[in-house]
């Protein structure tokens, strides 16, 4: 059973039902929240009887609305400096991450700057720098939020604030200042084990952000490739991907 605290606003769903055991933590993606995970975060703790926390961050789910739309160029950073916070409130030491796009950015950040407590990471769709791809499957996105029911389907996991998360995100994205955003500069920093996940057929990133992550992180890293998938296996193959998983935390371990 998932119990829920508010914690600096952010609606925090957790299970400790292990003693010794990892807390796998999931971090959401630029439209995602705790909702839109489904059964997926509570298959892959039970499989690796594992402990479990996923969050809204501000501005999404049922969490606080975000400060500004407005982001700076360095936000993804920040919200590693909120994890960094939220595992120090929770008291959390040996996490495993689990992100999927900005999430997934957001574990590689935060891996790299607190090595103590994070233990090991499962990055999906991560980007490391921006892409012509990234742009172009951001303006098709605003483009199907213009002109079909998007915004109406994301009201439903994220109330009144779907226009400012939308905005935050494709804004942010398509600003000139951000066409240099990189975070490859952390990736040295990265000891602990470490998987990579992504579709072969994202439409969101090519697979140089995963050949780059994996050059340069100083872990064991491995990766995972899935043939004719898009920018979230988790949904479209979780099977897949949750044996990927439980196979790799095992293995770790």
């Amino acid at each position: 059973m998932m119990k829920e605290k508010v914690i600096n606003g952010m609606v925090i769903s957790y299970s400790k039902k292990y003693a010794d055991r990892p807390t796998l933590v999931f971090l959401h993606d630029s439209l995602g929240c705790i909702e839109l995970w489904r059964d997926f975060p509570e298959k892959l703790a039970e499989a690796t009887k594992c402990n479990l926390v996923i969050y809204d961050r501000l501005g999404y789910g049922k969490s606080s609305p975000m400060a500004a739309q407005q982001r700076p160029t360095n936000y993804l950073e920040i919200e590693a400096d909120i994890l960094n916070n939220l595992l120090i409130e929770l008291e959390i030491e040996n996490a495993i991450l689990f992100g999927h796009s900005d999430g997934g950015s957001i574990a590689l950040i935060g891996a790299s700057k607190y090595p103590t407590k994070i233990k090991a990471v499962i990055a999906e769709a991560a980007h490391i720098f921006v892409e012509e791809i990234t742009l172009k499957g951001i303006y098709v996105a605003i483009e199907k939020y213009r002109t079909t029911n998007l915004a109406e389907r994301l009201a439903r996991y994220h109330g009144d604030k779907v226009e400012s998360l939308f905005n935050a995100w494709t804004k942010t994205w398509t600003r000139n200042d951000y066409r240099d955003w990189n975070i490859e500069h952390f990736l040295t920093s990265i000891r602990c084990p470490l998987l990579i996940i992504q579709g072969e057929a994202d439409e969101y990133g090519t697979l140089a952000q995963v050949e780059k992550t994996i050059d340069q992180v100083s872990g064991k890293p491995q990766k995972y490739i899935i043939p004719d998938i898009g920018h979230t296996p988790h949904k479209e193959v979780p099977e897949l991907v949750l044996e990927s998983c439980k196979d790799f935390i095992i293995a770790y371990e």
